[in-house]
């Protein structure tokens, strides 16, 4: 029961933060967006929570942020990252558990969840340009997925890591 409710507790706040982080990364021009900030709670609450936690706050926090704050935009940009975020926090929650629970292997869960969601988010997009008679090629989803995204990436590998380590450790002591 205690765990539940701290589980409950950690995704409330992550999901809390995927509506706030975005407002501090589009004050840095050029580079905000490619900053990624929603995905971070995301992938934290994926390596904290149990997977059903982490799953729901991938999928609920672009349609609440939109319905707030009217980004990001629903189509197709929220409707992809819902898909890419929901399967960060799965993959994230199920690697992390399946994983040895050393340093260098939640570094392994933080890259296979990020290919995960980027591979799901390219899949929703060309489902959502085919529904819409649009076109996503694979120099868009290489793009969208890789190159514009180097700097979030790199901030994802920087930062999730050792946060979620000290977030375990106060956790186990808590």
């Amino acid at each position: 029961m205690h765990r539940n409710i701290r589980d409950l507790v950690t995704a409330a706040v992550c999901l809390t933060l995927c509506l706030l982080l975005p407002f501090l990364t589009g004050e840095i021009p050029q580079w905000g967006n490619m900053l990624s900030p929603m995905h971070i709670p995301v992938l934290l609450c994926g390596l904290l929570c149990g997977w059903p936690y982490a799953l729901a706050v991938g999928l609920i926090a672009p349609p609440l942020r939109y319905a707030l704050f009217g980004m990001p935009p629903i189509m197709p940009t929220g409707l992809a990252m819902m898909v890419e975020l929901g399967v960060y926090g799965l993959a994230a929650s199920l690697l992390r558990r399946a994983l040895p629970k050393k340093p260098a292997f939640l570094y392994v869960a933080l890259v296979l969840s990020m290919l995960l969601g980027r591979v799901a988010w390219g899949a929703a997009r060309l489902v959502l340009a085919g529904l819409s008679n649009g076109v996503f090629t694979f120099a868009q989803f290489l793009a969208g997925a890789f190159t514009s995204a180097v700097p979030g990436i790199a901030c994802h590998i920087l930062i999730i890591p050792p946060l979620a380590m000290a977030l375990e450790k106060s956790r186990k002591s808590a």
